[in-house]
């Protein structure tokens, strides 16, 4: 994936708390918009739980239709628990994605799922909640990608403030001290 595009569209969120959480995962995960349906997020947003600010950097809109929000050249990726989809473990990425996610308390429409250029999974026993879910997809999507970038720096600029705990190299004779005590 040379320039990836991701972004993502939440089928009528019910939990502002979901929608901070899916916020966050966008920006771990380098997404570029996150658009929603529905109202019912609109009445709950006032509990922002949005810790990162995300809403600053990524834009959160809603709209009427998520099939008008189709980015150029991105293809439609349903992620639902519905028969005939493809297991994540399965599934190949396209570069440009446009990542469809259902309500907790519903699914996504027989229109959307049709005009979806792959329907996938998580195979789970029960399903996740939204959050959850957003960041499975995303994680996994990292994960198979040739371009990831690890390694100390990318910690050093992705962890907290707070954080700056580090693996200390073992030595040769602390570990046969401790492998004789085991």
């Amino acid at each position: 994936m040379k320039n990836p595009h991701i972004s993502i569209g939440l089928i009528r969120p019910k939990s502002p708390t979901n929608v901070g959480a899916v916020m966050r995962a966008a920006g771990c995960f380098q997404a570029s918009a996150v658009f929603y349906t529905g109202d019912r997020y609109d009445r709950a947003a006032r509990f922002n739980t949005d810790t990162k600010s995300k809403t600053l950097s990524i834009p959160l809109t809603g709209v009427e239709n998520l099939l008008d929000s189709v980015p150029n050249n991105a293809h439609i990726v349903c992620v639902e628990l519905v028969e005939g989809a493809i297991s994540l473990p399965d599934f190949q990425h396209p570069e440009n994605a446009f990542y469809i996610f259902g309500p907790e308390d519903g699914t996504i429409s027989q229109e959307i799922v049709d005009r979806a250029d792959s329907v996938v999974y998580i195979p789970t026993s029960g399903c996740l909640n939204l959050a959850a879910t957003v960041n499975v997809v995303l994680y996994d999507r990292i994960a198979k990608s040739p371009q990831t970038v690890v390694g100390d720096e990318l910690i050093r600029q992705s962890r907290d403030i707070n954080n700056s705990t580090k693996v200390q190299p073992v030595i040769s004779n602390e570990c046969e001290a401790l492998c004789d005590n085991g």
